[in-house]
């Protein structure tokens, strides 16, 4: 029996890298679709079909799907919380993804796997689940431009494309040089003014990956899945990475209002420099809330199965201690 194919975007990424390496651990024949300026380093380490395209080109993704592709896994997206990527945004999610589905749909795609987020149900003000409104519509560009790209999706599900939605929350793991990782170096370093004073809940990478795979196998079309996991709060976190490092780590935590008045002038200087601020008004507004989902549906469905937070948090320092990207451990663990 010939082995499944698949067709991946956003390889060279966090959970795209962990998404490979599952793949081709299973037994599935891998194409990867890179950009030209990709560093290919970590993705060159798996036996995969390597093709150069970017998503918001049509014509290079023609060129570089396979004609019934077993599964499509469109990985890809721009995770930018700052107001100054918004029409780059724009581009990446919500016209990526048009392109994509139109892709897939031309040549005869058998399953669709989006990767989308909790933020599309937006700034809820208690637990939410799949069944909960999807306010991200009208909300910072992130959570709408994730919210337009599953409309995308659904339109290609009309057009009769078995496509299934996941929704990981905040995911932390290995292959992770930009998101978590960061706040965990500041953390470790004892760099973060203020502890962030939001709670939110966290997804294990290795559980996030198998979850995309079973969605390929039995998710129902047109459903999405919440992929959450255990909560804590941004001060738990620091407190653990402090634990897993045998040092010192920040304790105070900060004040919603003067975060988010920090998010505003930093939006304001940005404006002036072109530069990224290292928070913005919506980062902030994400890390002061509560912001808590249940993943019954998708336990129940396809056998997702969080990790402990701290079980997570060691993965991704033992991975960022071997990279050089923090320090050893003052103590054995």
């Amino acid at each position: 029996m010939p082995n499944k194919t698949a067709f991946v975007t956003g390889g060279t990424g966090f959970i795209g890298l962990n998404l490979v390496e599952q793949l081709t651990q299973s037994g599935w024949e891998v194409t990867a679709l890179h950009r030209p300026n990709s560093r290919l380093t970590q993705l060159q380490k798996y036996p995969v079909r390597l093709v150069e395209g970017a998503i918001e080109d049509p014509a290079s993704l023609d060129r570089a799907m396979p004609e019934d592709v077993d599964a499509v896994f469109h990985v890809a997206g721009d995770v930018s919380l700052w107001s100054g990527h918004k029409q780059r945004q724009w581009r990446t999610n919500v016209e990526g993804t048009r392109n994509m589905v139109a892709t897939a749909l031309a040549k005869r795609a058998r399953k669709f796997v989006h990767t989308s987020s909790t933020a599309v149900y937006g700034m809820q003000t208690g637990p939410f689940d799949e069944t909960s409104a999807k306010l991200g519509k009208n909300s910072f560009n992130y959570q709408n431009s994730k919210t337009a790209a599953e409309e995308e999706v659904a339109k290609g599900i009309a057009q009769g494309l078995d496509a299934v939605l996941v929704n990981p929350a905040n995911v932390i793991g290995r292959y992770d040089w930009g998101t978590w990782s960061q706040f965990i170096r500041l953390a470790a370093n004892r760099q973060l003014f203020r502890i962030p004073p939001g709670r939110a809940c966290y997804a294990d990478v290795g559980a996030v990956v198998r979850a995309h795979l079973a969605a390929a196998e039995k998710g129902r079309t047109g459903h999405n899945y919440i992929l959450g996991g255990n909560e804590a709060s941004y001060a738990e976190i620091v407190q653990m990475v402090g634990k897993l490092l045998g040092q010192p780590t920040n304790t105070v935590v900060g004040r919603p209002l003067v975060l988010r008045g920090a998010g505003r002038v930093s939006e304001w200087i940005s404006m002036l420099t072109g530069k990224e601020p290292r928070i913005s008004q919506e980062s902030a507004a994400l890390v002061s809330a509560s912001i808590i989902c249940r993943s019954d549906k998708a336990m129940r469905e396809l056998d997702y199965r969080p990790a402990s937070v701290e079980a997570m948090l060691k993965e991704c320092i033992d991975w960022m201690i071997a990279e050089n990207l923090i320090g050893p451990r003052a103590v054995p663990h």
